[in-house]
């Protein structure tokens, strides 16, 4: 009987002219081509501009990556990088934070409404949760293959032995822990399905915010819950009753129940654009 799995995959696909191709970077520009198709067919679809799509693309890419560098970099090691600001720059050396990247694609879907669609940023999203999904899907396989942000050991016998964990490795020889970058490759794939049909087999995005509002909470009530048995990813989180995931977690929580008590009186408008 298989007690656990040997993981022990190497972060570095190839090296090409003494740079590191890695895994975890292929899955960021993975996830961002088929998000971006997802929105290019959809958007096709309900026949909207074709530039939308593009603004959208990019809009979203400047804003998601800097806003994932700054949320590691402020929420998780604030003494640091203040102290060293300019090592906020060296993205290429890793760190980036979830949150932050989803407070980035916040500011960008509402920057992008008010001047492209001139709807509501939650219109905007109640479409494109699915792109979101598959993106996030992406990334945390790319966690996966760098063996971090896993959580503690488990005698389940779907556990991982991460061989090749720098930051816990040694304080886990031998032993299996729980393979939390699966069980949210799981909840980003049920918020995109869930969103998927919500929006094309019962058309609810006539209630402006509801499908977001349900994603919010399928992406962040199950986030909250799965940090429980996570390990700290800084140092500043070892002794704290709720970690900085978590607390961070709390607001979008909030604001997706908000949101889905609001869509009982919000209800989607007509799209007016000029070719």
């Amino acid at each position: 009987m298989l007690s656990s799995i040997v993981w022990d995959v190497d972060p570095t696909i190839f090296e090409i002219g003494g740079r590191q191709i890695r895994w975890y970077g292929l899955m960021w520009g993975l996830g961002f081509i088929l998000a971006y198709k997802y929105a290019e067919w959809l958007f096709k679809k309900e026949k909207y501009p074709e530039e939308w799509v593009d603004k959208l693309f990019v809009y979203s890419l400047v804003s998601v990556v800097i806003g994932a560098r700054l949320g590691h970099c402020l929420f998780y090691q604030w003494d640091y990088y203040t102290s060293n600001p300019v090592e906020i720059l060296k993205i290429w050396e890793g760190g980036l934070a979830s949150h932050g990247g989803v407070f980035g694609v916040i500011f960008a879907a509402w920057l992008y409404s008010k001047k492209i669609t001139k709807q509501s940023v939650w219109w905007l999203f109640d479409r494109i949760i699915p792109s979101v999904a598959v993106l996030c899907f992406c990334i945390r396989f790319g966690n996966l293959m760098n063996s971090e942000i896993f959580g503690f050991p488990t005698d389940m016998p779907w556990g991982f032995e991460f061989v090749r964990s720098r930051e816990w490795h040694q304080l886990y020889e031998g032993q299996a822990c729980h393979p939390t970058q699966i069980y949210e490759m799981l909840y980003c794939l049920t918020a995109g399905v869930v969103s998927y049909v919500m929006y094309h087999k019962f058309h609810l995005q006539k209630y402006v915010g509801l499908i977001t509002g349900v994603s919010l909470l399928i992406f962040f009530g199950t986030r909250l819950a799965l940090e429980f048995m996570k390990n700290p990813q800084v140092a500043e989180e070892v002794g704290m009753t709720l970690n900085i995931g978590q607390l961070l977690s709390l607001p979008l929580i909030a604001l997706g129940l908000y949101l889905i008590w609001k869509s009982r009186t919000e209800r989607e408008l007509p799209v007016k654009y000029t070719k």
